[in-house]
C-alpha cells in the first residue's frame, strides 16, 4: 500500500513539502518585489 498517491503516502509527503517551499519562495519574492508584505498584498493589513 506504500505505492498510494492519495492519503498519508511518501509521494504525497514529498509533493506536499515541495509545494510548501515554493509557496513560501514565491511568496517572499513577491514581497521583495512588491515592498509589501503578503498580508497586505491579500487586504488583510
Amino acid at each position: 500500500m506504500e505505492n498510494s498517491k492519495f492519503g498519508f503516502s511518501s509521494f504525497a509527503e514529498q509533493w506536499n513539502g515541495r509545494l510548501a517551499m515554493m509557496g513560501f519562495v514565491i511568496g517572499l519574492g513577491t514581497e521583495l518585489l512588491t515592498g509589501q508584505g503578503i498580508l497586505s498584498q491579500i487586504g488583510l493589513g
